[in-house]
């Protein structure tokens, strides 16, 4: 089997679990886009070392397509189609009968255009066959002492740009920015959205307070302004509660 890895929580289970059960006949593949974090590629491959199972790092090209680029509201679809393309095509040249992803059974409640992506591809998802939500991912992960049992949720940068709104290399690259400033000082679940000029963020509630201690907000926003962000607000709703957006 051949598993669409992401870095995540949900691939990163499948991946040590393909490697423990099927040592060489397995693989695992990132998709190197625009539109994954550095710091989460780094991540991806220090995992995949650990685990010891083939890492395959490929270009993925949605970037080219005017579909993916206009930013419908089906925008994940031409993503994963671009994603899952790569992925069968690989898996057929190792001779692996089956590609994987990580999809478990609460990511239904999302609006989910990739999960067409997927059964045209012939991708199966086995937390979502097993009925596996994101709570036995994470206790599975943590009984197997991964260290991604916990890690907050991650979507693709792309996932931070309105409905409509075109997306760009250089736009992906100041919220990327962004995010990583606050990682770098010690937040965890963070979205940095774009909203019309604006850099709208969203921390979990927890966090919210970490913001406004000692000179931290006055050096983020002062990032956010160099990065060409004419305002940053701050969502006191907070980060919402759900996995993947």
């Amino acid at each position: 089997m051949l598993v669409a890895f992401s870095g995540g929580t949900d691939s990163a289970l499948l991946v040590r679990v393909a490697a423990d059960l099927l040592g060489e006949r397995a693989a695992a593949l990132t998709a190197l886009s625009p539109t994954l974090p550095e710091d989460e590629l780094a991540e991806a491959r220090a995992f995949a070392k650990e685990v010891g199972i083939r890492h395959l790092l490929l270009p993925s090209r949605e970037m080219e397509n005017p579909d993916f680029v206009r930013n419908p509201e089906d925008r994940c679809y031409f993503c994963k189609s671009e994603l899952f393309r790569l992925c069968r095509q690989e898996a057929d040249r190792l001779g692996l009968r089956w590609v994987l992803d990580g999809t478990q059974k609460d990511d239904l409640g999302d609006h989910r255009p990739g999960l067409r992506a997927a059964e045209e591809e012939g991708v199966r998802s086995p937390f979502l066959e097993l009925g596996m939500g994101k709570k036995e991912v994470r206790g599975l992960s943590r009984m197997l002492g991964l260290p991604t049992w916990n890690k907050p949720s991650m979507a693709c940068l792309s996932s931070r740009f309105p409905t409509g709104m075109e997306i760009t290399l250089e736009r992906l690259r100041r919220v990327e920015e962004c995010e990583r400033f606050l990682r770098e000082h010690g937040f965890r679940q963070i979205r940095v959205r774009l909203q019309n000029g604006d850099a709208r963020v969203e921390l979990s509630p927890g966090e919210m307070q970490r913001l406004f201690e000692s000179d931290v907000r006055r050096r983020f926003v002062a990032r956010c302004k160099d990065l060409g962000f004419e305002r940053v607000t701050l969502d006191l709703e907070g980060y919402p509660e759900r996995e993947g957006s």
